[in-house]
């Protein structure tokens, strides 16, 4: 019921029954809408819509070319840090072998100079020790030359002169050191 009341005031209105139905004059009025609207949109509307369309495409393509400027620039910075890099590395393998030689040089310098401090300290040693047996032989040679003589004078009985019983001493002994 409710449907055969809707379709017989559509039938009233003038609008077809059926959709395979054509109303020519609905046609005619739509295609005439649609032509004046096509002519503002394309007097009007795409100028506007074609130019930002064109500007945005410019834009994009100086954006990719910016990004191709940057990526090819960050890739040369890159690869000249490589290098950098690289070439630090090597010369600061170089610093620490010259370092390593130098240090090694200066430990045998050291090692050389303590030797020599060694065997300066150890000739010292040996001729202040022969001076010291020297000087206690002089004196060993004194007590022996007093000791004679006082031997000497207790049996003579008499008392000599000191120095020349001294030299006379000292001469024997000096031949009895050159013949052994």
């Amino acid at each position: 019921m409710y449907l055969a009341l809707l379709a017989s005031s559509e039938g009233a209105a003038g609008a077809p029954m059926s959709p395979f139905e054509v109303n020519f004059g609905l046609f005619f009025w739509t295609w005439i809408v649609f032509g004046m609207l096509f002519f503002l949109l394309k007097k009007y509307a795409w100028p506007a819509i074609l130019s930002m369309t064109e500007q945005r495409e410019e834009a994009i393509r100086r954006h990719l070319a910016e990004a191709e400027q940057a990526h090819e620039k960050a890739t040369a910075l890159l690869a000249e840090q490589q290098k950098l890099l690289a070439e630090s590395r090597t010369q600061a393998q170089a610093i620490l072998a010259e370092a390593k030689m130098v240090s090694e040089r200066e430990r045998a310098a050291a090692v050389l100079k303590t030797r020599d401090e060694q065997d300066q300290l150890l000739a010292r040693a040996r001729r202040e020790i022969a001076a010291e047996g020297e000087k206690a032989r002089q004196e060993l040679r004194r007590e022996a030359v007093d000791l004679s003589l006082a031997a000497a004078s207790k049996l003579i009985g008499e008392r000599l002169s000191a120095d020349a019983d001294r030299k006379i001493v000292m001469d024997f002994l000096s031949t009895l050191e050159s013949s052994h």
